[in-house]
């Protein structure tokens, strides 16, 4: 960390916080919507697969709601320790929602949770049914506000500026900003998608094994139609993302194609999708570039002729970090890709009969399950290093939203946040894994009470869950 200033670092401990955080609430907001759906088909056929799998996953469900309260909580004191600036500048606007969240969200899931872990004896199978559809509500309405404030920090709408502060005109044009709707969609398909790879990997593991094999199939083609159905969305609904990024920051999309110069205006040649290369800050040039003529212009303006603004068209102190966002935006499109490549050949082998015997496929299944979470990632972060260097997108600069701290005791508590975040939640992973890993256990008994015995991960989730100041527990921002 020698050299760096405490805006470096508090940019890097706040990316590491986040990166590690923004993992659970994915797989929360999956799992709870898979559970919903696993228990609505029970009640309607029966099946004790559906109940046997809901028992199954309601365990990673909680571990994992439990991680991302806790990792939730820490940002929640770095915009006050590290970017009060940010905080004194916008908290007119990001205050009000994460309080709507907590009011809405965290109320509605901390209220019916325990019903959902705990009540298959104790309440009827309606209301069971009932609570378990409330926190998969509460996770989707968490997701909404949350998005809510980092779209407004990418899109600004409904305020004036009052003595150098934000102040709310019109509540209905902050939360609707331009940008929230795609990234409301983009987020919510892409924790669907990560927790389809996630549930995919695991039956295969255990069709690899031989482990639980009917549960394992019918949860292997659950995930697969979902794959199959929300990757192609997913794809619909990034173009619609690109061309809004490209109106409202057009730099941004320069930076994320490697693009340079802008064409003149009678030139009609369109300009090249670069497959790839390195973007040169320094030299104001992709070398090595690997073009395919007009795909550029058709892929972002729909037109073979048509053209995008260069980075060169912007001030250089108002450039984001072309080379970091050209290969991160690269990994979330390849795996994108992947993924509908991967959904169609599940549907291929399906077809044909042979979805649950081609153990090739069931190894590839296991390789995609991180695919997700790691375009997850990679799409966070060209969203979020793309707004650089504005934290509220041309209202406000990262430097000015930094708190006045020296560089040493910045460097300290990330050193202590990555020691401790890789031995705590490396563990809950680790933990995790293999519980995703050793499968469901045959429902013999389906009427009695699940069993949480001493060392369950349920108790430990539903401690964490009730912990205080619980509302920062899905913050999603970059600073």
């Amino acid at each position: 960390m020698h050299g760096l200033t405490a805006l470096e670092l508090a940019r890097i401990q706040f990316g590491f916080t986040v990166s590690f955080h923004i993992l659970f609430p994915a797989i929360t907001i999956g799992l709870a919507c898979f559970l919903a759906f696993l228990e609505a088909r029970w009640l309607y056929t029966q099946d004790t697969i559906y109940r046997t799998l809901y028992q199954f996953w309601i365990k990673i469900f909680a571990l994992n709601f439990g991680m991302g309260v806790v990792s939730g909580l820490v940002m929640a004191y770095e915009f006050g320790t590290n970017w009060s600036g940010f905080s004194q500048f916008a908290g007119g606007i990001t205050g009000p929602l994460l309080t709507y969240e907590v009011l809405t969200a965290f109320f509605l899931e901390a209220g019916f949770l325990g019903v959902m872990l705990f009540g298959w004896n104790r309440v009827g199978p309606g209301l069971h049914f009932f609570a378990t559809v409330m926190v998969a509500l509460g996770t989707m309405i968490s997701s909404t506000w949350i998005l809510a404030s980092n779209s407004w920090m990418h899109t600004p709408a409904g305020y004036v500026i009052v003595a150098g502060k934000v102040v709310p005109t019109d509540w209905l044009e902050v939360i609707f900003n331009p940008s929230f709707p795609y990234r409301l969609a983009h987020m919510v398909i892409a924790a669907l998608l990560s927790t389809a790879l996630f549930v995919a990997a695991s039956s295969a593991w255990q069709l690899l094994h031989e482990r639980a094999v009917p549960a394992a199939r019918k949860m292997l083609s659950m995930a697969l139609w979902m794959v199959l159905i929300a990757a192609p969305i997913q794809a619909m609904v990034g173009d619609a993302h690109g061309l809004n990024t490209l109106e409202h920051q057009p730099a941004k999309i320069a930076a994320m194609e490697g693009h340079w110069d802008t064409a003149a205006r009678d030139d009609k040649s369109g300009f090249p999708l670069i497959v790839f290369g390195i973007p040169d800050m320094a030299r104001e040039e992709t070398r090595y570039a690997v073009e395919i003529p007009r795909l550029g212009s058709l892929i972002l303006t729909h037109s073979l002729d048509g053209q995008i603004r260069g980075l060169k068209d912007f001030p250089r102190g108002d450039r984001p970090n072309a080379t970091v966002l050209f290969f991160t935006f690269r990994v979330m499109v390849g795996l994108g890709v992947a993924m509908i490549l991967f959904g169609l050949l599940g549907w291929v082998l399906r077809r044909n009969g042979a979805l649950y015997r081609s153990r090739a496929f069931l190894r590839l299944a296991v390789l995609m399950g991180p695919a997700g979470l790691i375009a997850l990632l990679a799409g966070w972060m060209t969203t979020e290093i793309g707004r650089q260097p504005w934290v509220v997108y041309g209202l406000l600069r990262t430097h000015d939203a930094v708190s006045a701290h020296a560089a040493g005791p910045v460097a300290l508590s990330l050193a202590l946040f990555v020691v401790i975040y890789f031995v705590c939640f490396g563990v809950g992973i680790r933990y995790m894994l293999k519980l995703a890993s050793a499968g469901p256990v045959p429902d013999a008994h389906p009427h009695d009470q699940p069993s949480y015995g001493p060392g369950s991960v349920v108790p430990a989730a539903i401690a964490a869950a009730c912990a205080p100041h619980a509302m920062a527990r899905h913050g999603r921002r970059e600073s």
